[in-house]
C-alpha cells in the first residue's frame, strides 16, 4: 500500500507513540460517560484512543465525534472512529477501524486514502492479506473472554501473536479480556499496542489505571526486539 504524506505522517505517529490504545464503550463504563472517559484516558497519557459507539444515533454519535476529535487535538493524540467512514469522515478523525461485516478496507481506502485504517483479524491468513487489501495496521483478537464479545466461546490465546505476525509486516495490535497481568507475556511475544475496553470502563481511577497501563507497555516494550 502506497502512504500519502497525510497518512505517512499519521503512520508515524502510530507507530512511534501508540502503546496503551484505549476503546470507548459507554454503556460498560459504570455510569460515566463517553467524554469522562475520554478526558480521564487523555489525562493519563494515552497517545490514541478509539470511540466505539454502536448505541447512539447518527447525529450524536458525530455529534460526540467532533468533541472527540477536538479534545484529541489539543492533547495531541489520534483519534480512531470504530466502524463508521462517514463519521470518521465527517468530524476530521484520523483513522477508522472495520470488523469483518463492515466496508471493505479496499473500498474504504478508495474513499479515504487519508486515513488510518485498522483492520480486525480472526484467523493468520486475514492479517497476512490484511496490507494488499489497505489496512494500515490489523487487529488481532479476541485474545480472552471479554464482556464486548458475548456469544463467542472460542478465543484465540497469547500463542497466536507470533502466528499471525509472522506473515505480516503491518504494525498490529491486540484486543480482548486482556488484564493488566498479561502484559508482560503479550508483549514478550512481540505485542507493542495493546487495545483495551473494559480495563479503563471500568477502573475506579480511569487516569490513574491509563498510567499504570502504559508504564507496564513501555516496560516491556523495552525486552522486544
Amino acid at each position: 500500500m502506497v502512504e500519502n504524506a497525510l497518512l505517512r505522517q499519521r503512520m508515524e505517529r502510530f507507530r512511534t507513540e501508540a502503546t496503551l490504545y484505549p476503546v470507548s464503550c459507554e454503556k460498560l463504563a459504570l455510569g460515566r460517560s463517553d467524554d469522562e472517559w475520554l478526558a480521564a484516558v487523555l489525562a493519563g497519557g494515552a497517545r490514541i484512543v478509539q470511540l466505539r459507539d454502536k448505541e447512539s444515533d447518527d447525529r450524536t454519535l458525530y455529534d460526540k465525534a467532533r468533541r472527540f476529535r477536538a479534545r484529541t487535538r489539543e492533547a495531541g493524540a489520534l483519534f480512531i472512529v470504530n466502524n463508521r467512514v462517514d463519521v470518521a469522515l465527517a468530524a476530521g478523525a484520523d483513522g477508522v477501524h472495520l470488523g469483518n461485516t463492515d466496508l471493505p478496507a479496499e473500498a474504504v481506502r478508495r474513499l479515504a486514502p487519508d486515513l488510518i485504517i485498522g483492520l480486525s483479524c480472526n484467523t493468520p491468513e486475514q492479517a497476512r492479506t490484511a496490507g494488499e487489501r489497505g489496512a494500515s495496521y490489523y487487529n488481532i483478537g479476541p485474545l480472552f473472554a471479554t464482556a464486548t464479545k458475548q456469544g463467542l466461546s472460542s478465543f484465540l490465546g497469547s500463542r497466536a501473536i507470533p502466528a499471525f505476525s509472522a506473515g505480516s509486516d503491518l504494525p498490529f495490535t491486540v484486543m480482548g479480556g486482556i488484564k493488566l497481568h498479561h502484559v508482560a507475556e503479550l508483549t514478550g511475544l512481540g505485542a507493542r499496542r495493546i487495545a483495551v475496553v473494559t480495563a479503563l470502563t471500568r477502573a475506579p481511577d480511569i487516569a490513574a489505571e491509563t498510567r499504570k497501563w502504559i508504564e507496564a507497555i513501555d516496560k516491556g516494550g523495552k525486552h522486544v526486539d
